[in-house]
Order: C-alpha cells, then structure tokens, then sequence
C-alpha cells in the first residue's frame, strides 16, 4: 500500500489503524525506567512480531515505536544526541514487518513541556524538536506522521506546522481530552478542530482519552463542524486495578460495537490505545470490513479561536466585532508603554475591552523606532496569558506578523495585506502557513479606487491569489475601505455598495474599521453609528470598533433584533428591560457574545444554535491586590506590594488580599470560566507575591497546613501535572517537597519519613505505572507511617484509587488542593 492511496482509500472505506504498543511490549519484558524506544529497537524481532499480529489482525495502518523519541523526552535517559538514529530504526523496523501490507506511521508524542508563560519553551523550540524528529522519520520512509496524546492545542499547533515545513508527508492531528471534552489546558472539540483545520492536515481526532463511549461526543462534535476525515484511537475502556494489576475492562467485542459508533459519528481511520491488543483491532476490522465512510456535508463555519474560546463570525451568528483600542496611533501614553516594552497599558486595554463585551481584540504594535516584531511577541504572549479571547495582528511588518502568529495559540486574523503584489506574496504564504484567517484591503500601489468595481477587482485579486495560496473561503476577508465622509463624502456609500458585491460575488467575510468615517467631523458618534447601522444591513461581518462607545454598541444591540440575530430579541430585552436611558455607565455591559461551542454541539441541526455565554464575573470585593492575583498580573504585583505596604500589617495582605485573589481564581476554574493557563499564572502571581511578603511575616505567621511529599512514580517520566499541583499547593500554604520523578518506591518513604510529611502525593500518566502507587501505599503501612496518601494522574480514576486503599484522589490541580486540605489537621 502506497502512502498517496491514502486519501483516495478514506473515501472509499474506513480505515483501521493498529494499537497499543508500550503495555504489549512490557508483557515481554520491558520493565519501568527503561527507555521504551531504546529497549524497542535492542529487540527488533519482538517489535516486528508486533507489528506484524497488527497487521494480521487488519490493520491498514501501524505506528512507529517512537512516541517518546524526541530530544526532550530522551533527554530524560541521557539520550538526546541519538534522536535520528532512534526514529529511523523505528521506522524501519516497521517497514520491514509491513511488507508493503500497511502504511507505516511514524509516531510523534508530545514533548513534556509547557510553552511560556506557563513553562520554559516557545514556538521556536519546539519547532526545532518536532522537525528534527520529524525529518528522521520522513528520510527513513514513513509514509504518514501521526501526532497523538497533546493535550495543549499550542503544542499540537506546532507539531503539525513542523511536519509541514520539513516533509510532504500526510498528517493525522490527535488531541487528547479530559472528562468534561476539555483537555488538560482547556480546548474543547470544536476549538480544536477549527485551529487544527485551517492547518489541512489529512485528519483530525482524538486518542487516549479514556474509552470509546468517552471518546464518542468529541467525534460526534467533530463530525457535525466539518467533513475533514476524523481519526480515532481511544483506549480499551477506563483502566481498573485487579489482583494487583493493572487491566482495561473493554473486550474486543466491545470495542467492536463501539467502532460503529465511531464510524457513524464520523471516523474515517479508527484505532486502539492503552490496552488494546491484536484481538482488539481484529474484532474492529472485522466489524467494519466493506463499509464506507458515513458521508457528512458540514457547513463552511467561519471562526477565529484561542485555545480555549472559539468566537463563530457569520449570517448565523451572533453580531461579532473586533475591538480597536490596542492602537498607539496618536495615543501618547500607550505608544510610550509599548516603547517601554512594559505592555501594562496594553493589557488593562484588552481586560477592560473584554469586561465591555469584545470577542475579538486587534492588536497593533505600530510605534517608530521599536523591534515590532519583538514587541508584538511580548504582547501577544501577555495579552493570551491575561484574557482568552481570539486576536487580530495589526501590522504592516511581515516580521512583525510572523512573530505574533509563532506565539498566538489558537488562529488569529492577519490585518492586513493590501492588493499589491508584493504584500499578497509575503502575507499569504504566512496565513496558510500558521492556519490563520486573512484580512485583504482593496487598495494597491494606486490607492483606494473611488468606484466600487474597481474595488472589487481588488476584492477579487486578493480573493483568486489566496486561493491559489491553499487557503480556503473561510480564511479570506476583505476590507472595503470606509474615507472619512468630512473629506470624500461621495465616497461613503460606494464602500456599502462594495461591501454588497463582496458579500453576493465573493461571498467571504467582511471587516470594516468604522469609526474612519467620521474622522474630523464634531460629534463622531452620531455619524459612526449611523454608518454602522447601514453597514450592518449591508452585510458587514466584523466591524472594528470602540466597545467602551455606548452608541455603536446599542446599534449594534438594535441590528442583531432587527436583522433577526437576536432570537426573540433576548439580549436585546435583558440589556434595556428596566434599565434607563443608557449613557456612559452601560458600555461595560456585554452584549456581543462568543458562541457557546459545547452547548451549540449538542444541538441535532447542522446549523449553529446561538447561545450565549455568560458574562466575565466580576471583581467586586476583591482589593487592588487580588485582582492582581486574580489576573495573573506578574509583572506589576510587586510595584503594588511596594506601593500598598507601607503602614499595613504584611500577614493582613496575605489574609485579606492574596487569598482572596487566589481563591476567586479557584473559583472559576471549577465554573469552567478560567482553564488551567489562567489558575497557574495566579498561582504563580500568588507566589511572587509571597515570596515577596515572606521575609517580613512574623515566624508564627509562617507555620505551614502541612509537608506534602510529591513524587511521578518510578518507570514514570511524565511530571507536567505534578509540578502544577506543587504550583499549587504552595499557594496554598503547605510545604512541598518535590522529588521530581521517575521515584522509586523506597525513595519516597525515605523521604516522607525524613521529613515526617503529613501527605504523599503520587503522580502517574502511563497505565502500567500505575501499580508503583499501591507499591508506595503498601510501604506507607508496612513502615507505620502516619501519613496519608493522594493519588492523581490523567489515567487515574477514584475507583482505582480506593482499589489501592489511596487516602484521596485529584482528578486536577485544583482538586489537589481540597483534597489535600481536607486530609490535614489544620490548625
């Protein structure tokens, strides 16, 4: 089978693709601590006997074992200068049992680190690991990559753009996600796959995430969004423990059934995970041999994301706009915060704009004399650290541009390239590159063409040479261009008239800066919302406007009722039922809302159903200083200790003003408004300012909840979890001692009775570590400690940890520190 039959055989029939890999070769000897891919190519002839009962079973495709083989992951096993060799043995050991009978995948796992601010890499380093991975799978003859088990969409984002920069190879794009169809850093389905699509990969999907019924609503979200093929390899159910084993309850004959579930949902490549076995793909082959894939014709959604938040732009939809305040043109104050590199007035501008209702936020680094494109890197990554909102990069600099997509998770919209050539070949090579959406200005080297057909001959331009560039409908807009009516006003209506031809000819998106047209003329507000108002009836998609103007914002509110975007005029009554004449004091009230996308989903037509998300919680009661906390503000928490301390009691700061930041945080993270980016940079604000505090709190003050032992158990290289939950818990008071990972057993008794620790805390993310837990348990009895045991780890479950007489189980981070809370004896 050749690799370029791919896509032509996934329209003709599902295919199925092999299992599990690490728990079959730990029953023939591998043991916890080795290097699972050094040990796979020490013994060729057990892993080509693997492969080769894959391929008996059915399997159309089998993975490379080189799930780890990457410089970061070997870095762990002092192995990080043989990455080429590793992954081209891999590669051909699994082309020498294929025989030509299957494709050969070459298997690409996440990394193990967290990109800033959260972590210590950036887009360019993990360019750099997933390319030099990626390149020695290509050379030694793989036929696909397949890029699985990312649980942050940032990550998975880079792998992906990797694979294409150095090979041709076809992509599949695995995320995997949590209960709650979120992953670790809080992407859902939909979010995922409309960053992942605009990428093209062959397909997109999930695997890991628990069993196939868990794994089912995240096809079926999938499913219903696009008619990209989706790939699915879920585990052989949630793992149980039993006589002291690790085991997956789900027979082949249950994953059998549960594949046609799969494939009805969607699936075009179906596949197993932990605890599948030869048996298990069997069953599945046999269930779905001669059948076709369930044909899906999804519509073409338009939307711009953030890593957790996807805003849908379109007739359908709620009225989006893009707020405009993140500008420093003529605005001295900010332009000098900018030049400054301090980007404290940028952030406050984009809270503030998110608080009054905007989905979207241009940003704009345009001050002369700065390194645009090192300060649109610093914006970007502290503007997506402080709100989770999608953004527009507002440049003329490629550099510039180029800069905020690498460090922009989620897709962005590119303002703008204009109609010459020059700017369509830089710009447009660099949407499609990094999957973004793309704003065209019908203007070129002669300006703004005063009639509306010749703007649409630009429209137009930019329209063919963007398509001739890969990208899709869904990725183009155009900017019609509005004069100021002060200067060119014959000009107004031929930018509506234009708008109207792009819409009917081109039918892509629409965005318009309004407020220009008012420029120079007394009362602006009044002509930019009657403009506003016309452009909306016009077909405008995205204005860019002020959301802190009452005006604009309450004609905004009018459209959406009388354009019938407001349904039952919902919003429209909620905001003005009861509520006088609104002026200045209303323009923090939103109205513009992102789409709902988890509960839109469930709803049986293809159609979006418009739902409204609930509003930014507020603030109130929470001091200067919690709000810092709150906010994840790191860089200014100090400047405000150092400005509210003096005369103040410093444990009363912490008492009054840190934990309530910390624990507002908390709060949301378990209402789903914050994900784990947002908690940990409170967290790690609390624990600057802590840090800060703690050389003048009296010693009475500093007595800890409790010593917390934390540990990944032995065989267990994965830690990004435990780390966080050490994050947190220092917030929290408790001292931690963190042994980092890969613990033996005696290791982390030694230690724990060292230091008389009232908890250990165990982490583990690979099932057949999981009995190293009961081994730690069994040794806190033996040993009469009185120290009680949690248990956490992306394949945990309470059931198992009551199995192996665990005190407590933290499904999450945060649930780490209730749970720990409440097996201590405060006093």
């Amino acid at each position: 089978m050749a690799a370029y039959d791919v896509s032509a055989l996934l329209k003709e029939r599902c295919l199925i693709m092999d299992g599990a890999m690490g728990t079959m070769l730990q029953k023939h000897g591998m043991q916890p601590g080795m290097c699972p891919e050094l040990f796979a190519i020490q013994n060729e002839a057990l892993l080509e006997n693997i492969h080769y009962q894959y391929i008996q079973a059915g399997a159309d495709i089998i993975e490379t074992f080189s799930f780890g083989a990457n410089y970061y992951k070997l870095q762990a096993y002092g192995l990080e200068e043989r990455v080429a060799e590793l992954n081209q043995e891999a590669v051909r050991l699994a082309r020498q049992a294929s025989g030509g009978k299957a494709l050969v995948a070459a298997c690409v796992g996440p990394t193990g680190q967290l990109l800033k601010p959260m972590g210590t890499v950036d887009f360019d380093d993990l360019l750099r690991v997933f390319s030099e991975q990626i390149t020695a799978c290509d050379k030694a003859g793989a036929d696909l990559i397949c890029i699985e088990t990312m649980t942050d969409i940032g990550e998975l984002r880079a792998a992906v753009i990797a694979a294409q920069s150095c090979s041709k190879l076809p992509i599949i794009a695995h995320m995997s996600f949590e209960n709650g169809g979120r992953t670790m850093m809080g992407t859902d389905a939909a979010t995922a796959l409309f960053i992942l699509e605009a990428l093209n990969p062959l397909a997109i999907g999930a695997n890991c995430s628990g069993g196939a019924k868990e794994m089912l609503p995240v096809i079926e979200t999938m499913g219903r969004l696009s008619d990209i093929y989706l790939s699915v390899e879920p585990n052989a159910g949630l793992p149980m423990f039993t006589n002291g084993n690790t085991v997956f309850p789900d027979s082949p004959e249950e994953m059998a059934e549960q594949a046609l579930r799969l494939r009805q949902a969607g699936a075009n490549i179906i596949g197993g995970c932990c605890g599948t076995t030869p048996e298990h793909i069997q069953a599945m082959a046999a269930a779905l041999r001669g059948m076709g894939p369930v044909k899906r014709t999804s519509a073409r959604l338009r939307a711009l994301a953030s890593r957790s938040r996807a805003v849908l732009i379109g007739d359908s939809q709620d009225l989006a706009f893009i707020g405009e305040r993140i500008n420093p043109t003529a605005r001295k104050k900010l332009a000098a915060d900018i030049k400054a590199g301090q980007m404290n007035m940028v952030v406050e501008e984009a809270r503030l704009q998110v608080e009054s209702g905007a989905p979207i936020l241009d940003v704009n680094m345009g001050v002369p004399g700065i390194d645009e494109a090192e300060a649109m890197t610093r914006a970007v990554t502290e503007i997506q650290a402080a709100v989770d909102r999608p953004i527009s990069i507002d440049s003329t600099r490629p550099e510039a541009i180029e800069a905020g997509l690498k460090n922009y998770v989620g897709r962005p919209l590119i303002n703008s390239t204009t109609a010459e050539d020059k700017q369509l070949d830089v710009i447009l090579p660099l949407a499609k590159k990094y999957g973004a959406a793309v704003l065209g200005l019908c203007l070129d080297e002669k300006g703004i063409p005063p009639r509306s057909e010749d703007r649409l001959k630009l429209a137009g331009k930019i329209y063919q040479r963007a398509k001739s560039y890969g990208l899709r409908d869904q990725d183009i807009y155009i900017d019609c261009l509005v004069t100021t009516a002060g200067a060119e006003q014959a000009r107004v209506l031929e930018t509506l008239i234009t708008m109207q031809k792009v819409k009917q000819e081109l039918k892509v998106g629409t965005v318009l800066g309004v407020s220009n047209v008012s420029h120079g003329l007394p009362q602006r507000e009044v002509l930019t919302s009657t403009f506003l108002a016309m452009a909306w009836a016009a077909g405008l998609d995205l204005p860019i406007m002020n959301p802190f103007d009452a005006r604009v914002r309450d004609v905004t509110r009018a459209a959406a009722v009388l354009l019938n975007r407001d349904v039952g005029a919902s919003l429209y009554i909620e905001h003005f039922q009861n509520k006088p004449t609104p002026g200045k004091s209303a323009v923090r009230h939103q109205l513009c809302h992102s789409c709902n996308i988890p509960e839109l989903l469930n709803a049986s037509a293809l159609a979006p159903e418009k739902v409204a998300a609930a509003a930014p919680p507020s603030q109130e009661g929470l001091s200067r200083l919690g709000r810092a906390v709150l906010e994840g503000d790191q860089q200014n928490i100090i400047a405000l200790l150092e400005e509210i301390l003096p005369g103040r009691d410093p444990l009363e700061l912490v008492n009054q003003d840190l934990i309530p930041g910390i624990e507002e945080a908390g709060l949301r993270y378990d209402q789903k408004v914050y994900f784990l980016p947002q908690l940990m940079m409170s967290a790690e604000t609390m624990k600057k300012a802590f840090g800060y505090l703690k050389p003048l709190l009296q010693e009475e003050a500093l007595v800890s909840r409790g010593t917390v032992v934390l540990a990944t158990v032995e065989g267990d290289i994965h830690d990004i979890g435990k780390n966080i939950v050490a994050i947190m818990l220092e917030n929290y008071g408790f001292e931690v001692v963190d042994l980092g990972k890969d613990v033996p057993a005696a290791t982390i008794l030694h230690e724990a009775e060292r230091r008389q620790a009232n908890i250990i805390g165990l982490s583990a993310l690979m099932t057949t570590t999981m009995p190293r837990m009961a081994e730690v348990i069994e040794g806190v009895r033996n040993r009469g400690l009185s120290c009680k045991v949690m248990v956490g780890g992306a394949v945990l479950t309470q059931e198992y940890a009551d199995l192996i007489g665990a005190d407590g189980f933290a499904a999450d981070a945060r649930k780490a520190i209730t749970v720990a809370t409440g097996l201590v004896d405060i006093k």
